[in-house]
């Protein structure tokens, strides 16, 4: 059947190419024009939607509010839309910017709620009264564009930061505090959805909330090789990061689960400082450095250089003996202090066993 909706609006001047508009609709309108679409993976791991849990607390809270007769709702619901909405020009005799807006809804609803979730979901539960909200809205040419937007509008304000760096690798020209960090969330979304990688399904991500292996520590192994690392040359090439720079990584970590099975298979950060974050971080070191003074790229090579710290390790029991410092093997945190301490350690071990076997 079809369904078109339209509205008269105002047309602010913003940027060209982007039309940005506003109007007041009633909330089973706005039902009917923009839907939520919540972060998620499809079988094959790819990202699909980008907003966050609903949070039922705030929900009830707004619902609750919005029951008052005397109650407002000023803030508005922002509505992108990639197609489905088109703007026909309309010149207000005072000179001010007006359009008409036509929405096709026919095949189900063509807007995206990029921010004001909780407020709609709340007012979709008022019975009491039949209110009308402010919609800011705008067309996008792109998914890509809608979700920069996306991260953006609701950078103001708290976002899951699992959520956020998910969504960087989707985009591109975002500020600098985000850009950074976006080649490493690439390849740990290629780490956790590739076929036959050795951390797949294994990180915690928005998506992925079953992992064990926090994603942002793992960024941070990524982040620190790409900086002054073995994935340093793949820097400026995302194809090549993808492919070799992923491909490093997976062998490297499919050889520490083999040689330390007893304290991987099974275990969590609460069980094993081996997949805690300081662990992951501090085996990024133990990596780099076999890298740089044997050349190891494949599991063997990497397995046959872990060898040496078989039985100097205290990732489940007993203690680590850090020089005269003695420490429990769960005294160990994710804190700088404590992997750089750590991280010196395990490097070190690796450097008397090469030591010793040249001398042998």
């Amino acid at each position: 059947m079809r369904q078109i909706l339209q509205y008269d609006v105002i047309v602010p001047r913003q940027a060209e190419g982007m039309p940005v508009f506003t109007f007041a609709a009633r909330a089973e309108d706005v039902a009917r024009i923009a839907r939520i679409e919540r972060a998620g993976r499809d079988k094959e791991g790819a990202l699909q939607g980008f907003q966050r849990p609903q949070i039922a607390g705030h929900i009830r809270e707004i619902r609750d509010y919005l029951e008052k007769p005397n109650s407002i709702l000023p803030n508005p619901i922002v509505i992108a839309f990639t197609g489905g909405a088109t703007l026909e020009p309309l010149l207000g005799p005072d000179g001010s910017r007006r359009a008409r807006l036509t929405i096709d809804a026919s095949n189900g609803p063509p807007g995206w709620i990029v921010d004001g979730q909780q407020r709609f979901t709340a007012l979709k539960d008022v019975r009491s009264r039949d209110l009308e909200v402010l919609v800011s809205g705008f067309i996008c040419p792109t998914e890509e564009e809608l979700q920069k937007q996306f991260i953006l509008i609701n950078n103001t304000r708290p976002l899951p930061k699992a959520l956020v760096y998910e969504l960087l690798p989707q985009v591109s020209d975002l500020p600098h505090r985000m850009s950074s960090r976006s080649q490493a969330a690439l390849a740990t979304e290629a780490l956790n959805y590739r076929a036959g990688s050795s951390l797949r399904s294994l990180i915690r991500q928005q998506t992925n909330p079953k992992g064990i292996i926090r994603d942002t520590v793992l960024q941070r192994v990524i982040m620190n090789s790409i900086t002054d690392g073995a994935l340093r040359l793949y820097a400026d090439d995302n194809r090549l990061l993808l492919e070799r720079g992923v491909l490093l990584i997976s062998e490297f970590y499919h050889a520490v689960r083999h040689v330390f099975a007893v304290d991987w298979d099974g275990h969590s950060p609460k069980t094993s400082r081996l997949v805690h974050g300081a662990g992951i971080i501090a085996m990024g070191y133990v990596m780099e450095q076999l890298h740089v003074t044997s050349g190891a790229e494949d599991r063997e090579a990497f397995a046959r250089g872990l060898a040496v710290l078989r039985g100097r390790t205290a990732w489940t029991s007993g203690e680590w003996e850090f020089g005269s410092e003695r420490r429990r093997w769960n005294g160990i945190q994710n804190v700088p202090a404590d992997i750089r301490q750590l991280s010196m350690h395990l490097v070190a071990v690796l450097r008397r066993g090469a030591q010793q076997r040249e001398a042998a």
